[in-house]
């Protein structure tokens, strides 16, 4: 073959891949949103809107793996925050709705996504916690706290892994402060409804010996 026939099939290729390239790349922006509004919606304790979105998900995330078992070279770094995206979601919800971990083969994630959606779903765990004080519910607040600190602990048992994912360093890292932070909080909220339950028997036991001597001066 001439050359010149052999650059033209490549131009014909490259053109393809482009294309794929493109296509991948809004994919994964899709499955990165969907996620996204997943999590909210779990927040809002709005699971069936939750499931609904990480289905339109998983329907894009099959998409995006077929593409790329064809055309490995393609995947992005935009593909990879998909996967952790759409990890996080699945954890999260899996976790709040039934108190169970799903594998990364159940959710048909890489290992690495994985672990890092679920380094990132500590994070949740952390706002799920304080909108729960803020709403009185603090034994829901306790129990995300507990998750926080067993995905932590399970994640650092892993230091061997840092050199293959970094990134996971830097997110144990972070998880690690949210997790101090937390408890501080938690801590604080307590404390502060104990004073107030005190007060509100002090300012009741005042009361009633008020009415008792007021009613002893009646006589």
């Amino acid at each position: 073959m001439s050359l010149k026939k052999m650059i033209k099939s490549f131009r014909e290729e490259l053109k393809r891949k482009s294309i794929v390239r493109e296509e991948l790349f809004s994919t994964s922006r899709k499955i990165t949103f969907l996620s996204k509004l997943s999590i909210m919606a779990i927040h809002r304790d709005d699971f069936s809107n939750a499931k609904e979105k990480l289905s339109e998900a998983e329907k894009m995330l099959k998409k995006m793996n077929d593409l790329t078992s064809i055309h490995q070279e393609l995947i992005t770094g935009s593909m990879r925050i998909a996967y952790q995206e759409y990890a996080e979601a699945k954890i999260f919800l899996k976790i709040v709705e039934h108190d169970i971990f799903p594998t990364p083969h159940e959710i048909n994630i890489p290992t690495i996504a994985y672990l890092l959606g679920l380094a990132d779903a500590i994070g949740e765990f952390r706002r799920r916690a304080l909108d729960s004080l803020r709403k009185n519910r603090s034994e829901i607040a306790e129990i995300s706290l507990q998750y926080m600190e067993n995905i932590y602990l399970e994640l650092i048992s892993l230091e061997g892994a840092y050199r293959l994912i970094p990134e996971l360093r830097r997110k144990c890292d972070i998880a690690r402060r949210l997790i101090e932070l937390t408890m501080g909080e938690l801590s604080t909220e307590t404390r502060r409804r104990s004073l107030e339950k005190a007060i509100y028997r002090l300012e009741k036991k005042i009361s009633v010996e008020k009415d008792t001597d007021n009613s002893g001066d009646d006589i």
